[in-house]
């Protein structure tokens, strides 16, 4: 892929005008926002921008990840102060760096800047150790820490020393590092951080070289069900007999001390740092924002498997909130931990649980049906509060939540349903879609939303205009450089207003050369430049009201750009984890000749990618200055791969990049248990056997075994593992394809969690279902039914159910067709569930779905039975099944009319129940052709606690 801006270039700029006064801002991305908003770019020429805060002075302080923070004196400064430079002590590698940036309300009359960011050394090390290149750092090897300062603003620089407030944070991976910080109504400064933990596999500490850098207890290699270490270092204030740590959690602290605030919840303990949490069990909370006049906590939580969390910490002075990873995922449990069976979640389960998320949208799911977002590659990356009055944009906005998602490249509003309100997960809005890399929203002057841009080094504000909508100009120019005399093709037909009485109304202004003489009038021209030159060709388009934008485009004849070429590696490389690699590169240019090492500029970068063409970028590693150099291949989760990019720059500032894509050498891994159908766990995802895996050669790959597992009627107990592994264990890819095999032993009987168990019985005959046909006809299908009696179901009495053409029965309605079964639970909808043939079902013309209700008192019985019903994709296949709800909770899965093929039999259905969060569910069989005509299957729950 090459990108030479010497052959096209594309440019957009806004100009934001009212009648009387202009006002010129830079370029603008097309995002697509709704009526009557525009985006301009405030500031540009940011190198890798992460946050940004507004003084009440009017100044802007802009953090950059390398250690740089930077002062503008107001919106309209284009030439910004250096006001502390921290890159020495900054370690700025993969997602570490400064993050987090925050100023005290009333600055600066307390004129201190706070900064959270990842320091470049492990614990008990002076920085810099690693210099922000550390080989193989997704491997484990690369621990780092974190630091809470402050530094005395003078002006617009830094005075005196560093106050370091907080270190501590020991990180052992290069992402879920340090995250945000913010100012409560109370003064206090609160603090988020992540877990420090290996963000592609199951990391309860086992994981990495040296072993347990971070000291994590129970202390040496960890191992289940007593290891405390990796992710679980989230959970670590409920282990009081060891110091605690400070990731994954949640702070409110004296902001002259670093101290713990006074009021917090655990300020009796004798443990410094369990005096300084509130808030506790995120994986990576990267941003957080204060409810303007309170003291809620809002977290943005990025997730790993499934789920993107917005969290509501409502009260820091009570007891501390307990968020869950990573026992939880989302509001269900996380099934590779969850089968690790380690301690810390086993009582999680089985006590009081977690605090459920206020809000989340799951990887696969838009968030707003319709929206132009990209899905599978998640990152909640940005949460701000509009104002509750007072406010510029409609009054629909005052109070919302704004949220980004970096990977999705999208910004959603969240607003309240009533005046006052708190924001409401029904009623959001897609705002910003292809908005440009958001890492940080923040309300700023006017308030009006303004966003930090990581990848294009701007600031962007999104601004209303109720009336009058300024026109938006657009400029394509080419070639912009080349041996004079250079004619040069410039289109200015994608410019824009969004009102409709100025569609295919814009008036067109051209001045070639910057001598203000207009140049040409019509939306498309042709200028020769005779001679060698830098030029600014100025584009300006006016609506019918005579409101103008303006776009320019530097022309430079005489000038062509270098040639970038990137030597190795080359693209038919396949790199293993741990592999280093060797790069080299030159560039010519046609005036300067060969371009020195001074005039390139590497990019290293991770793709992860959710599938093959789903794929968000993590920056990895940069040189400057070099035509060769390596790097360690790191470890992650397949499909991904990792792209190179070599910018070469000539003496005139023309440019010419290049890009090496580089994949891995990937190998198939088998797993598979004795007996098979069982679920085993792989990295994230846990599923039933027979199932493959691709992964990255070398990667490293947490397997677990669950168990016990009730499945086919039996109790199944893990027995051992074909590779001699523990029940959760590492498995490093091998170079060859590999089958894992998990034996189990088995007996008589099936039971979950929560005390419901299964049989199965000949001795039930099929009960009929012959008094109310239900109006379910075609596919995908579901309506609604009210109980004639409460039925119980994992502890919940249900009055109604939601009764599904794909073979289930859910007492939540299932907010969508759910035509692919799952394995259970899931807390994927459906949820609080009878599951007697959940496959992909047709209710064809000779097929009816219908209800009765048989016997009487504690005999009486609700039927609902599927008769006669199609299997899609085949035309002849029928099946006739039904469920039987009783008083007492009891359930009985009846089957009839099944013949001997395996998908009548159930070889793609899921029979089982789940209770309503999807973190529990008793299943009697998942993809296995085990349903037999005239038995059936009965739910039997625990007396006196249905």
């Amino acid at each position: 892929m090459r990108l030479r801006r010497a052959f096209r270039l594309f440019f957009t700029v806004a100009l934001l005008v009212t009648i009387v006064v202009p006002l010129r801002v830079p370029a603008a991305a097309a995002v697509t926002l709704p009526n009557g908003f525009q985006e301009q770019v405030v500031f540009s020429g940011l190198q890798q921008p992460t946050n940004i805060e507004f003084a009440p002075d009017g100044r802007v302080f802009v953090a950059e990840k390398s250690g740089r923070i930077k002062i503008f004196e107001d919106l309209a400064d284009n030439s910004p102060t250096l006001f502390a430079d921290l890159s020495r002590n900054v370690h700025n590698q993969w997602d570490r760096g400064l993050l987090g940036l925050a100023l005290p309300p009333d600055f600066p009359a307390t004129p201190w800047v706070y900064v959270l960011y990842t320091y470049d050394a492990p614990p008990g090390q002076t920085a810099p150790v690693w210099n922000d290149v550390c080989g193989d750092a997704n491997n484990g090897r690369c621990v780092v820490t974190g630091r809470l300062s402050r530094l005395r603003a003078s002006g617009n620089v830094m005075t005196g020393d560093e106050q370091v407030l907080i270190h501590d944070w020991c990180q052992q991976y290069p992402s879920h590092s340090i995250g945000d910080l913010g100012f409560g109504a109370d003064g206090m400064l609160y603090v988020s951080a992540g877990d420090g933990a290996s963000f592609s596999a199951t990391d309860y500490g086992q994981l990495g070289n040296p072993v347990n850098p971070c000291g994590d207890p129970p202390g040496g290699a960890m191992t289940p069900p007593t290891a405390q270490g990796g992710a679980l270092r989230s959970q670590d204030v409920r282990t009081t007999g060891d110091p605690t740590g400070l990731d994954g959690a949640v702070l409110r602290l004296d902001p002259a001390t670093g101290a713990a605030a006074p009021g917090n919840p655990l300020a009796g303990s004798a443990d410094v740092n369990a005096r300084r949490i509130v808030g506790y069990g995120l994986r990576n909370p990267y941003r957080l924002a204060i409810r303007p006049g309170t003291n809620e906590v809002w977290l943005g939580d990025v997730g790993w498997n499934a789920w993107e969390e917005v969290d509501r910490l409502v009260d820091p002075t009570a007891a501390p909130t307990n968020f869950g990873w990573p026992c939880y995922e989302g509001a269900g449990r996380m099934s590779s931990y969850d089968n690790a069976n380690l301690n810390l979640c086993e009582a999680l389960y089985s006590g009081a649980g977690q605090t459920t998320p206020y809000y989340t949208y799951h990887h696969s799911a838009e968030v707003v049906p319709g929206e132009n977002c990209a899905q599978g590659g998640d990152a909640v990356s940005g949460l701000a509060f509009y104002p509750g009055s007072g406010g510029t944009y409609p009054a629909a906005y005052a109070g919302a939540l704004f949220f980004a998602d970096n990977s999705r490249g999208c910004i959603w509003a969240m607003r309240p349903s009533s005046p006052g309100g708190l924001p409401a997960p029904g009623n959001i809005e897609a705002f910003g879609q292809a908005a440009a890399s958001p890492v940080d929203l923040a309300i700023g002057p006017g308030a009006e939303l303004y966003y930090v841009d990581l990848a294009g080094g701007t600031v962007r504000r999104i601004r209303y205009y109720p009336g009058n909508q300024p026109p938006v100009a657009q400029i394509e120019a080419t070639p912009t450089s080349g041996p004079a005399p250079l004619t040069v093709d410039f289109d200015g037909t994608a410019s824009t207003d969004a009102d409709p009485a100025d569609v295919g109304r814009l008036t067109y202004r051209w001045d070639f050369t910057s001598d203000g003489t207009v140049d040409a009038t019509t939306p498309t021209a042709r200028f020769t430049y005779p001679a060698n030159g830098h030029y600014t060709a100025t584009l300006t388009v006016t609506d019918t009201l005579g409101v103008t934008a303006t776009a320019t485009v530097e022309i430079q004849p005489g000038n062509s750009a270098p040639s970038a070429v990137v030597d190795t590696p080359t693209s038919q490389t396949r790199w293993r984890v741990g592999d280093r690699l060797t790069f080299s590169g030159h560039a010519t240019d046609p005036q300067q000749g060969t371009v020195p090492p001074s005039g390139l500029s590497w990019r290293l970068s991770m793709r992860h990618c959710e599938s093959v063409d789903n794929c968000h970028t993590h920056p990895l590693q940069e040189w400057r200055g070099v035509t060769t150099g390596s790097f360690v291949a790191p470890d992650h989760e397949y499909p991904s791969h990792l792209e190179l990019e070599l910018t070469a720059t000539d003496e005139e500032g023309l440019t010419d990049t290049v890009v090496r894509r580089l994949d891995p050498a990937t190998v198939e891994l088998d797993f598979a248990t004795d007996p098979p159908g069982l679920r085993l766990s792989v990295g994230p995802s846990t599923a039933v056997t027979p199932f493959s895996r691709t992964v990255i050669v070398g990667s490293t790959n947490t397997v677990s075994a669950p168990s016990p597992q009730s499945a086919d009627g039996l109790t199944h107990t893990f027995a051992n593992w074909s590779d001699g592994g523990a029940g959760t264990h590492v498995v490093i890819a091998p170079a060859t394809s590999t089958t894992y095999t998990a034996t189990y032993t088995s007996a008589p009987g099936c039971a979950d969690a929560a005390g419901y168990t299964c049989a199965t019985t000949t001795a039930r005959p099929f009960v009929p279902a012959d008094q109310t046909v239900l109006p379910l006809t075609g596919d995908d299908a579901a309506t609604r039914v009210d109980l004639p009696f409460g039925f119980p179901l994992y502890g919940q009495t249900h009055t109604a159910a939601w009764v599904s053409t794909n073979g289930f029965l859910s007492f939540v309605e299932p907010e969508g067709p759910s035509a692919v079964n799952t394995t259970v639970p899931s807390v994927d909808r459906p949820n609080a569930a009878l599951y007697p043939f959940w496959d992909d079902l047709v209710v064809r013309d000779d097929s009816s779905i219908r209800t009765a209700l048989v016997g009487t008192g504690a005999e009486q019985r609700l039927v609902v039975e599927w008769r006669n019903i199609g299997l899609y994709g085949s035309t002849s296949a029928r099946i006739t099944f039904a469920v039987v709800l009783a008083p007492d909770g009891e359930v009985t899965f009846h089957y009839a009319d099944l013949n001997t093929k395996g998908r009548e039999r159930g070889d793609s259905a899921t029979v089982a129940i789940e209770d309503g969060t999807g973190a529990v569910a008793l299943s009697y069989s998942t993809d296995q052709p085990n349903l037999r005509n005239g038995t059936a299957v009965i739910f039997t729950p625990p007396r006196g606690t249905p």
